[in-house]
């Protein structure tokens, strides 16, 4: 990779984790120091700090304030002659200093002033209009140097529309709200920045990015990846295998698909390459399987604890619903990579080149003591995600003073050193998880303005108004949503397109759904908003996952992204089925046989989908072999779909799965007979 490419690469790092200036020893204290706090705060409150709810959002939004205004300036591009301490990365500017002052204080201002504002509550005065705007314009100047102008835009619009409303066309109109209420809705209640999204991302998602941070800088990344490719480097397209299996694992590390691609891509795609795949679909695997980290239970991305509190359910029914569709992506795409190898002609690497896996398992098994402590606490014991992630991360804490003690010995350290090691990769953790979660508690913040508005009325205007662009048709429904969120997931970090499309259509899509004769849970419509929200993240032409593997693959990101967004399409794929089969998220399913067979049958119909798509199964896809595969796929995901079909009642829907096997039997032995006729096509 040369100078450029690398360039972009380290480029694209430092804005997705908030690092973007270079500051001198002191400005890193201070940095070091708010980050450290962030970290101690966030852990205090999770074990002996009792405090209202209110409070610690607060708090938790100032901390975030005053990392993003002193880590990244005014403009991320310098601009030359125009203000330049504006795109100051040298050092932080007097400008940058009274952002974060001012951004700190419109933050804890309804911690300061909680009392007089619950006085006069609906009827703020003078000073909380004023603190209340000036918080509204920090969240948005904070977001947008954070993730990009795009939230903010959205946020803009909708206050406009709130502003507005009645004086729009009948379509559109509607009763609007006044200063006082917008004020008092946003910035000095629950119902706003202060709401459901910024409190779930202080109560348990800041703990699970700390988590992560702590197992990146303890060197878990390096150990999933060694231990990927030790498993399965020898085999047909090993490199891409692997690389769809330490993306999964890296995923439990990292919740940003940027960091995902680049942790991994690093070793998986020069070796992707090496083994004969073309740049544009080495990078491409790499971006389909670590955009996908966030869907895997039982740690899936931010947006999954936000959807456990607007469904109303345990986050652990969240993770049931999404297990089935998390693994049968996964396995598809590991599928995927068997069919890129199967029509490329590949081979896997030397044993000599791969990893030892005993010798890999024995330097870093203690990487899986946390992992599954964690796993444990989730689903055995139940407990809530943040006592759990709160437990794991002591754990953790342990685990690396372990790792640094056995240097006592492996590189003839002494114990005080040892115990120094320790503390330091500790307070480098802490400021690593504060930094990546800047744009999770903004996003959340900002977020929280849109979803306050819809509140206010905007919420039934939104329903009537997509109910008339969908002509009351649910299949029109779904297309628009999905859509709309690869739209906003261009400029929205996936859990903002979340919680905005979640806020706008989820309700919409179980209420038209119900009007017309369908039942879509709850669940299965917030799933569809977050599956949709993830897969934007390699949507041409703004897929930042996507630019970063292209320049690992030194490949055009636009190719990238769409080979990317291709084998995404079997992701794709999953919400529509699961929306119209709430079987596959195992809504009101208990036996295990069942669970297992519907499993099953959905990895052979996601299978049977990827074949379609990718032209070849055993063989190169015949034209007339492509609607037989689609036919299974449909079949196999959705068995009550050809119910309908033949009118045949509902006690006879997973017989139906007789038929999309018996499909996937013919064709077969079809193109088994065809494969044996051509060997040189295999």
């Amino acid at each position: 990779m040369d100078d450029n490419k690398k360039k972009i690469v380290e480029e694209l790092i430092r804005e997705d984790t908030g690092d973007v200036r270079i500051l001198n020893k002191y400005e890193r204290y201070l940095v070091l120091f708010i980050g450290v706090s962030w970290a101690l705060f966030q852990l205090s409150i999770a074990s002996w700090l009792t405090i209202d709810s209110t409070f610690s959002r607060s708090i938790h939004l100032a901390f975030a304030m005053a990392m993003i205004f002193l880590s990244v300036p005014f403009f991320k591009k310098r601009k030359i002659g125009f203000l330049p301490f504006l795109s100051q990365r040298e050092g932080i500017p007097w400008i940058d200093y009274i952002f974060a002052i001012v951004g700190v204080i419109s933050a804890l201002y309804i911690t300061i002033a909680w009392n007089g504002i619950m006085m006069r509550m609906g009827s703020p005065n003078l000073t909380d209009k004023v603190f209340g705007l000036l918080l509204i314009l920090m969240v948005f100047e904070a977001t947008r140097r954070a993730v990009g102008p795009a939230l903010p835009i959205v946020g803009i619009l909708f206050t406009l529309y709130g502003f507005l409303g009645p004086n729009l066309p009948e379509l559109f109109a509607y009763k609007g709200v006044t200063l006082d209420k917008y004020v008092s809705q946003l910035s000095l209640s629950t119902e706003g920045i202060f709401g459901i999204p910024l409190r779930v991302s202080t109560n348990i998602v800041y703990l699970f990015v700390l988590l992560g941070a702590m197992l990146e800088k303890a060197g878990a990344g390096k150990f999933f990846i060694d231990l990927a490719f030790a498993g399965l480097g020898r085999y047909k397209g090993g490199p891409a295998k692997s690389a769809v299996v330490a993306s999964g694992l890296t995923g439990l590390v990292s919740g940003s698909s940027v960091a995902n691609v680049v942790t991994t891509g690093t070793f998986t795609i020069p070796l992707m390459k090496k083994t004969g795949y073309p740049a544009t679909k080495a990078g491409a695997t790499e971006v389909a399987a670590s955009i996908n980290g966030q869907l895997m239970p039982p740690i899936m991305g931010a947006a999954a604890f936000i959807i456990a509190e607007y469904v109303n359910v345990p986050y652990i029914q969240v993770v049931k619903a999404a297990f089935i569709p998390a693994l049968v992506a996964y396995i598809t795409l590991f599928y995927v990579s068997h069919l890129e190898a199967s029509k490329l002609g590949l081979k896997g690497l030397p044993k000599d080149e791969l990893p030892n896996a005993k010798e890999v398992l024995r330097n870093g098994f203690h990487y899986l003591i946390p992992i599954t402590w964690l796993v444990i606490e989730l689903m055995v014991l139940r407990h809530s995600p943040a006592m759990s992630a709160f437990r794991t991360i002591i754990i953790l804490g342990f685990v690396i003073l372990y790792q640094e003690l056995r240097k006592i010995k492996k590189e003839g350290i002494n114990l005080a050193a040892a115990i120094k090691n320790t503390f330091a990769l500790i307070g480098e953790a802490f400021l690593s998880g504060s930094r990546n979660m800047v744009i999770v508690a903004l996003a959340c913040a900002s977020a929280g303005i849109v979803v306050g508005l819809v509140a206010t009325g905007i919420g039934s205007m939104i329903t009537e108004l997509v109910d008339t662009m969908a002509h009351g048709n649910i299949y029109l429904l779904l297309i628009i949503t999905a859509m709309a969120s690869l739209l906003l997931g261009m400029g929205l970090p996936t859990t903002a397109n979340y919680i905005v499309m979640a806020s706008l259509t989820a309700p919409v899509i179980v209420t038209i759904a119900q009007n017309y004769g369908f039942f879509v849970p709850l669940m299965a419509a917030h799933l569809f908003c977050f599956y949709f929200g993830i897969i934007a993240d390699d949507t041409p032409p703004v897929g930042l996952a996507a630019y970063a593997a292209a320049a690992l693959a030194d490949a055009d990101p636009i190719p990238t992204a769409i080979q990317g967004f291709i084998y995404d399409m079997r992701t794709a794929i999953l919400p529509f089925m699961f929306v119209f089969n709430p079987d596959l998220i195992l809504h009101n399913i208990t036996s295990w046989p069942k669970i297992i067979m519907i499993f099953a049958m959905a990895v052979l119909g996601s299978f049977a989908f990827a074949s379609a798509l990718q032209g070849w199964f055993l063989t190169k896809n015949k034209w007339y072999e492509i609607p037989f595969f689609l036919a299974a796929a449909w079949i196999l995901l959705n068995p009550a779909g050809l119910l309908h079909w033949l009118h045949l009642p509902d006690d006879m829907k997973y017989y139906m799965y007789l038929v999309g096997l018996l499909i996937w039997g013919l064709l077969y032995i079809e193109q088994k007979a065809r494969a044996k006729a051509q060997p040189q096509a295999v």
